[in-house]
């Protein structure tokens, strides 16, 4: 098990190699979005499948949201984060290099955990997904993950603390005032319409 603390996991971010931490809610692998494409590699997962963008604190986020939506997410989001929630909403033109979407949108979220927050303090917000193969269940345990990722860095220490093992419920921003339910989750949103 190649566990690692945060400055290591930084270094090993800095390099193009994903590493694996806990949230609130399932295990996470995450790069530096530049270098989004070592998940897809580690996961096997489908280019067409985008990766959600998590941060420390919504203010770290706030840039990577088109203007159209900055009010609407500035409500949800101080809310309901820190927590189990997705929001799915346009970009900002100037954050598009980063999309692992078609269509112009990014999945954000402010995971529950004191690990997850300080290891993106330190980085950055970065790319993410559930840490399993695609197509797999995948573990929750350090124990397994490892077992299924031998090679990737895993954030320490260990025990990780509570988590949900449940996804997060997710949201999509269809226009000013709309959301739609993606996905439930733990989260239940008021005011979806």
């Amino acid at each position: 098990m190649n566990l690692v603390d945060c400055k290591t996991a930084l270094k090993t971010l800095e390099s193009g190699l994903p590493i694996i931490f806990p949230t609130d809610t399932l295990p996470a692998i995450g790069c530096l979005p530049k270098f989004s494409n070592s998940i897809y590699e580690f996961k096997k997962r489908a280019r067409d499948k985008p990766l959600i963008l998590m941060g420390s604190e919504h203010k770290q986020l706030i840039d990577y949201v088109h203007e159209s939506a900055k009010k609407d997410y500035e409500k949800i989001a101080s809310k309901y984060w820190p927590g189990a929630l997705t929001m799915v909403i346009p970009a900002s033109e100037k954050h598009t290099t980063i999309l692992t979407s078609s269509d112009h949108t990014l999945g954000l979220r402010i995971p529950n955990s004191d690990m997850a927050q300080s290891l993106m303090r330190q980085t950055g917000p970065l790319l993410t997904s559930s840490a399993n193969i695609s197509g797999f269940k995948g573990a929750t345990t350090v124990e397994g993950i490892a077992l299924d990722f031998p090679s990737v860095e895993i954030l320490g220490p260990i025990p990780w603390g509570n988590r949900s093992g449940k996804a997060s419920t997710i949201i999509f921003w269809k226009e000013s005032g709309h959301w739609i339910l993606i996905r439930e989750g733990e989260v239940l949103v008021r005011e979806l319409n």
